[in-house]
């Protein structure tokens, strides 16, 4: 890790903070650095089964890409590993939340956009503000699929931030709270899926995702083939069992 990412694990929850507020998070070379360490760790973290994506300070989640670093390196078509982007450039088969906690335009939409749950302060705003500055979003190939391509493409076409509630309608946001309930909030909701049975879990991960690249038909095969071993396993035992006694399961994930 390095100064302006930041990772701690808090009851199985890693927290991954980019922590450059003066620069309203902007992902310089330094924090997309910081982004690939910080993924990687997770992936690795025995102790950690969810991970929440958040900013620091309470203006913004992220701008998107340092504009003064990309003017001053001419940079043109951005490089596959420029910024992580799980079920795109990197494996991350544990489920991830974005904390919103201000703006998340451009590569910050982009970071929200892959993470699978999100959670947003009532003040936050979402963009895509490619259009406005000449430069491309190939990242949001999966928007419509979140949320509609109308939607999608009012979103892309404009360049225009909507606020967190018309998010959240769209289907983009899960939770809209007070930026003082933010931090509980994704911490609450993060324990909740880490409590759960990992197996489970991140099979009900694999399968949603699944869904959005087969058929129907297709997709129960492929559905059929991601719980079997979770069927099989010890957890699918220790569940039934753990409730006949009336206590907690003790989990394995094998």
């Amino acid at each position: 890790m390095n100064e302006v990412v930041r990772y701690e694990v808090v009851d199985r929850v890693a927290w991954l903070t980019i922590d450059r507020p003066q620069a309203r998070n902007a992902l310089n070379a330094d924090v997309r650095s910081g982004l690939w360490s910080g993924v990687r760790r997770f992936n690795a973290d025995r102790d950690a089964d969810v991970l929440v994506l958040t900013g620091a300070g309470d203006q913004a989640f992220c701008a998107g890409g340092d504009l003064k670093e990309m003017a001053e390196s001419g940079l043109r078509v951005p490089p596959p590993d420029f910024v992580p982007q799980p079920g795109r450039n990197v494996t991350v088969d544990k489920p991830t939340i974005a904390a919103v906690n201000g703006i998340a335009y451009a590569g910050g939409f982009l970071l929200a956009q892959c993470c699978d749950l999100c959670v947003a302060a009532d003040h936050a705003r979402f963009a895509i503000t490619e259009v406005k500055v000449g430069r491309g979003a190939p990242w949001a190939a999966q928007l419509p699929w979140l949320i509609g391509p109308r939607a999608a493409l009012e979103i892309l076409l404009t360049g225009a931030p909507i606020d967190a509630h018309r998010a959240r309608d769209m289907g983009f946001v899960n939770r809209v709270v007070p930026l003082a309930e933010l931090h509980a909030t994704a911490q609450a909701l993060a324990t909740t899926i880490a409590g759960n049975a990992p197996l489970s879990v991140r099979a009900a991960k694999a399968m949603v995702y699944a869904s959005a690249e087969h058929p129907r038909a297709r997709a129960f095969d492929v559905a059929e083939r991601l719980w079997e071993p979770v069927y099989l396993s010890e957890d699918a035992q220790e569940g039934p069992r753990a409730f006949l006694e009336r206590r907690p399961p003790a989990w394995k994930g094998c």
